[in-house]
């Protein structure tokens, strides 16, 4: 590189040379590069005294091939032809030494303007030259280590946000070649919502603001496919600590977050199966203390004529009644409720309550529907559909104490993979969803998990049971669907039920009525290992005129059958101790009496499913806690069935 310089007229004698300085070799050349004066500094420097190099030729402090080429007499000539000449270089001490030189040749004149010699001066910048060295190397290295890393796009972005560097790894995360996006602005990477609400502009600002941004979002590729990254942007000063742009990191997380949201969705998944494990077992015993009290009432109502007595019977029978209701409700949260599934309109079901919906919601509530005309048909249990829906519509309306807007929809919906991953827990496919609206208090995020929790409610005491979204969650994922909690505070809630589409043709049915019941007669065997509800399905079976034998498990049970004591009928518990549970009993009991009706009941009613299908030959189910009027409709028409 060379500088144009003005000549400017220089004394051809030595007064002009500062002798005194040390650090820098400051001499003179006569126009054929002979030294002919030598400062203290150029001694120091080159390692040679004046004696000894004036009259010599400055060519000997150039290395040998530097020499061969002519570089001594072509920085005389360009120091000749334009005043002046500065650049870099090795050079050579006496003692063979070399060193990295700042060599400046300036063009002496004299009175008549005629070159006359040189004015030299040399500085080593050794040490300079080696940590530019090292830097450059280093950046060098850098570059190369950056772009060489391909599971993080590293690119830099200038002031406006065009790009102008591009690594390997942001080629193969976005698509896009070095040639293809050097200069284009980095908001191409946006989605098209994204870019229309300003999110480019607001994530540099950001940046700017704090000195670095970080967050995450969905990118686009080149190929317009999608993927959730992780956005590191951090701000780019030059030496002098100017701002020259923004350094981009960007990593693809799609996987990592699918990780993390199946394992939250595994740790949920195995805390509402305890929390339904131990729901169920509080209500298999509930139901058992409650078939002792109903059965009692009954049998107290049955014997007793005074109106007073019969009147507070009458009450204690609507608590155990209502005690009965709230343990179905349990088990519909434990998915343990026989359900009945028929091909099913869903906007039939809905319009059937619709005077139920707006008796629960009242007049300060707009009710309005909006309901798919080509709604799919669902396989689904009807009644315990359209009390999860009432269960929601109810839950709403507490949310709008005030009043407000509700509004129940249906539609058809196809969930994609990533569909199913937002719902949770539930398969990719073809959905019929029913959705409550409000415009309610909204939920907080915490509360929206907890939400479908047996007994969780932010109502006040005594206002609610905090089990409705309990049996609404049950009834979907029993129905193999799910639920889907949308909420803010303030804005209002919208749950959703997806329950599976029907590939089964719907058609209607006409219910017929049941024919009357008749009483029979004849000697059932009760097998009950709790002693209050054997005493009371005793009492029961007798009261309605049959003789009865009591076994308080299937050992006992099955001793008696050996006995050879006429059986008629087998009414057991399900779930007993001493590894025989009812099942297994009617089995062994059908081994000695092959044709034996069996009664099985159970506050778990999903117990008995399994052996009902394969065998329901004179078998049938009653639920804990069950009526007398109920068991003994259950019992005439088994015994009539195994007479027949």
């Amino acid at each position: 590189m060379t500088d144009v310089f003005t000549p400017q007229p220089v004394s051809a004698t030595g007064d002009d040379l500062v002798q005194g300085i040390t650090d820098y070799a400051i001499y003179r050349l006569d126009p054929d590069g002979i030294v002919l004066t030598w400062n203290t500094g150029a001694e120091r420097l080159k390692g040679y005294a004046a004696s000894e190099i004036i009259g010599n030729s400055y060519a000997r402090f150039f290395m040998d091939e530097d020499v061969a080429r002519g570089l001594p007499a072509a920085g005389l000539a360009i120091a000749a032809r334009l005043g002046h000449h500065a650049t870099e270089g090795w050079r050579v001490r006496k003692d063979g030494s070399r060193f990295w030189a700042s060599v400046v040749i300036d063009r002496l004149q004299d009175a008549s303007d005629q070159c006359c010699g040189f004015a030299k001066i040399t500085r080593d910048i050794t040490d300079s030259r080696i940590y530019q060295e090292a830097l450059r190397q280093s950046e060098q290295r850098f570059r190369l280590l950056v772009d060489s890393v391909v599971h993080y796009a590293i690119f830099t972005l200038d002031p406006d946000g065009c790009v102008t560097s591009w690594n390997l790894g942001a080629e193969r995360a976005k698509g896009y070649t070095r040639d293809e996006i050097l200069g284009e602005p980095y908001a191409r990477f946006f989605t098209d919502e994204d870019r229309e609400a300003g999110q480019p502009e607001q994530t540099l600002a950001a940046a700017r603001r704090d000195g670095r941004h970080e967050a995450e979002g969905w990118r686009v590729r080149k190929d317009g496919s999608r993927f959730l990254a992780n956005i590191v942007v951090d701000l780019m000063h030059d030496r002098d600590g100017s701002f020259v742009g923004y350094a981009t990191i960007n990593r693809d997380i799609t996987e990592k977050h699918a990780l993390e949201t199946a394992r939250e969705q595994l740790y949920q998944s195995q805390k509402m199966e305890s929390v339904g494990q131990l729901t169920g077992g509080i209500a298999h015993d509930f139901n058992n203390l409650l078939t002792a009290v109903s059965g009692s009432l009954a049998l107290v109502m049955a014997a007793s004529t005074d109106a007073r007595v019969r009147r507070l019977i009458e009450v204690a029978q609507r608590a155990a009644d209502r005690g009965g209701k709230l343990t179905h409700q349990l088990l519909a949260f434990s998915r343990r409720q026989i359900l009945q599934p028929q091909t099913s309109n869903l906007n039939t079901l809905i319009m059937a309550f619709e005077i139920l919906f707006r008796r629960a919601v009242g007049e300060t509530i707009n009710l309005h529907f909006a309901l798919c005309q080509e709604l799919w048909p669902s396989d689904i249990d009807p009644a315990q559909f359209q009390s999860a829906v009432l269960n929601l519509v109810m839950n709403a309306r507490d949310a709008m104490p005030k009043g407000g807007a509700l509004g129940i929809e249906t539609r058809n919906v196809e969930l994609s993979m990533a569909d199913a991953i937002r719902v949770r827990e539930i398969a990719p496919g073809r959905y019929v969803c029913v959705t409550v609206h409000d415009s309610g208090t909204g939920m907080t995020s915490e509360v929206r998990e907890r939400a479908v929790e047996p007994f969780f409610t932010t109502k006040d005491v005594g206002a609610g049971s905090g089990l409705g979204l309990s049996q609404a969650y049950g009834f979907a994922r029993q129905s193999e669907g799910q639920i889907e909690i949308e909420s803010t505070p303030g804005t209002g809630t919208s749950v959703s039920l997806y329950l599976p589409h029907s590939n089964t043709i719907f058609v209607e049915e006409v219910e017929m009525d049941a024919p009357p019941v008749e009483t029979s007669n004849g000697t059932i065997l009760v097998v009950e290992d709790d002693p209050d509800v054997l005493e009371i399905a005793v009492a029961a079976v007798e009261s309605f005129g049959y003789r009865a034998l009591a076994a308080r498990d299937g050992a006992e049970a099955l001793s008696i059958l050996l006995s050879e004591k006429p059986v008629d009928l087998l009414f057991t518990d399900v779930v007993m101790p001493k590894g025989l549970s009812g099942v297994d009993l009617a089995r062994d009991a059908r081994l000695l009496q092959p044709r034996i009706p069996v009664l099985m009941a159970s506050g778990y009613p999903r117990e008995a499913i399994q052996e009902r299908e394969d065998n329901n030959e004179n078998m049938a189910f009653i639920a804990k806690p069950y009526t007398l009027t109920a068991l003994n409709e259950k019992l005439d028409v088994l015994t009539r069935q195994g007479a027949g």
